[in-house]
């Protein structure tokens, strides 16, 4: 059975950081491209960040750029977050998401409902 389990989520002041993690229990963990959503309350689930099998490439969305880093550990089986510069429209529960698609696909909006795992979420609050 697949699971998928975030961490690292909390309440941080504005400009603050925090690092998010995702550990999968995936067998075949380093053929999926893994990624993070999130969802602030009253709005659709959308796309963070996406990272192919290998590391190699990453995808972000436009706004994040530059403030989001996501990362991945194939001997670990897990997928980072790291969040910086955070601001209080960052506020939502982030889900971490595997999927053997392309990192476009998972950043592709349309996507979303047909990605094939998703972890339970964490709640990262940032108050101004």
């Amino acid at each position: 059975q697949v699971q998928l389990v975030e961490s690292g989520g909390g309440l941080v002041q504005a400009g603050g950081s925090l690092r998010l993690s995702c550990a999968a229990s995936l067998r075949t963990f380093g053929y999926y491209s893994m990624g993070w959503f999130r969802q602030a309350p009253g709005k659709e689930r959308e796309f963070v960040a996406a990272i192919t099998w290998s590391g190699g490439t990453t995808v972000y969305a436009d706004s994040l750029k530059g403030r989001f880093t996501i990362s991945r550990d194939n001997t670990k089986n897990t997928v980072n977050l790291q969040m910086n510069s955070l601001k209080p429209e960052d506020t939502a529960v982030y889900y971490c998401a595997a999927d053997p698609r392309s990192t476009q696909y998972m950043a592709n909006s349309a996507s979303i409902a047909s990605i094939n795992y998703w972890g339970q979420g964490t709640q990262v609050t940032v108050s101004s």
